[in-house]
């Protein structure tokens, strides 16, 4: 804190006021400022996904109709993993997809969770997805038909 000493008339008695030095603290908040600015973007977590339209969504399902069976990966609340209407173990996962994928052209995977599974059971299993090949991942919006 500094002081300034105030001049006044030739009778009057010389007063000390305090006044605050902000310089240091403004030094501070720049500071902080920039580091913050710096290490935000590097925090930002991307989860790309992609949602089909409902014009494209009614379109898909004409024109898949014709082609090879789409690959549906399902979790459901037991979390059992289907792929299909076939059970798979998680760990065998990878390996049947790998499979798939070597008589296919695409590497599209259909992915639908149940409302109850965990957020971190539904990740392993996409993680085991991608392991196994899976290029492309569309999330379903509405419930696969079982």
């Amino acid at each position: 804190m500094a002081m300034d000493l105030a001049t006044g008339g030739r009778g009057s008695k010389h007063a000390v006021r305090p006044s605050m030095n902000v310089t240091p603290l403004v030094d501070v908040v720049l500071v902080l400022l920039i580091i913050f600015m710096v290490i935000a973007p590097m925090m930002v977590k991307q989860f790309w996904l992609h949602v089909p339209k409902k014009e494209t969504a009614a379109a898909t399902e004409e024109a898949s109709s014709d082609g090879p069976v789409p690959v549906v990966l399902t979790v459901r609340a037991d979390k059992t993993v289907w792929i299909n209407k076939d059970k798979v173990e998680l760990e065998e996962l990878g390996e049947k997809l790998n499979r798939i994928f070597a008589a296919r052209t695409d590497r599209l995977v259909f992915f639908d969770a149940d409302d109850a599974v965990a957020y971190g059971d539904a990740m392993r299993v996409l993680d085991a997805a991608r392991g196994g090949g899976a290029a492309n991942i569309a999330v379903l919006t509405e419930a696969a038909v079982r």
